[in-house]
């Protein structure tokens, strides 16, 4: 009879005591990270020597906006995205504080 209850009582704090933990889990996950997102949101992307993959991390861009500004470099000034009609506005409105348009030093 000691052994059943001893093995019951086992059973009851493993089943009650894994949702705690998962729980606790998920908050230490969403804390670690939240740091990524704030370095992600501050970091502009230069439209000028930025790769395919990571202009297709701006919303809106996919692989044929993303070839399309490559092959229509270079740009002046980020706004040049919707001036040489590259993207629609709305698009460019999303994305428009994520990126900036670097001009090359050795040009100048």
């Amino acid at each position: 009879m000691k052994l059943l209850l001893a093995v019951f009582s086992a059973v009851l704090i493993g089943v009650f005591s894994s949702p705690f933990a998962v729980a606790a889990d998920a908050k230490a996950d969403t804390k670690k990270a939240a740091p990524s997102t704030e370095n992600q949101s501050t970091e502009k992307l230069d439209i000028n020597s930025a790769d395919e993959k990571a202009l297709m991390t701006l919303d809106g861009i996919g692989d044929a906006r993303a070839a399309a500004i490559i092959k229509s470099r270079p740009y002046r000034g980020k706004e040049d995205l919707v001036s040489k009609k590259i993207l629609p506005a709305p698009v460019y409105e999303k994305i428009k504080d994520r990126i900036i348009a670097k001009q090359d030093a050795k040009k100048k």
